[in-house]
């Protein structure tokens, strides 16, 4: 089963390589307002998860700079996920909010659905 899981996490990062969006090109004050936005972010991933591609995907083709964890090869970033979020799950979108509250949203439609909230307001 790890033979056949490693084989076709290849498949999926290479078919992402080959496929890959251009990032979107936004003037220098509009991209900074959207780092600035975003730099309380961080996704939780493992590198060759689908639904974590979709979602990095989308991070790329609109140029959204989030810092991204590897959850699977970083035992920190894993225990944080775990004690912090309440399961290892992924994707994970850690949201640091101003008031230091922290929100933790899974699934890569919810992801893609708050990320593209933000874009649109």
């Amino acid at each position: 089963m790890k033979i056949i899981r490693w084989v076709l996490g290849r498949i999926i990062l290479i078919l992402d390589f080959l496929t890959r969006p251009k990032k979107l090109n936004r003037e220098k004050k509009e991209q900074n307002k959207f780092d600035q936005l975003l730099k309380n972010y961080s996704m939780y991933e493992f590198h060759t998860c689908p639904f974590c591609v979709k979602v990095r995907r989308y991070l790329r083709k609109n140029s959204l700079n989030i810092e991204i964890r590897d959850a699977r090869k970083n035992k920190e970033h894993r225990k944080e996920l775990k004690d912090l979020g309440g399961k290892i799950q992924v994707p994970c979108l850690r949201i640091k909010r101003s008031n230091d509250e922290i929100e933790w949203l899974y699934e890569s439609k919810d992801i893609i659905e708050h990320l593209d909230s933000l874009i649109k307001s």
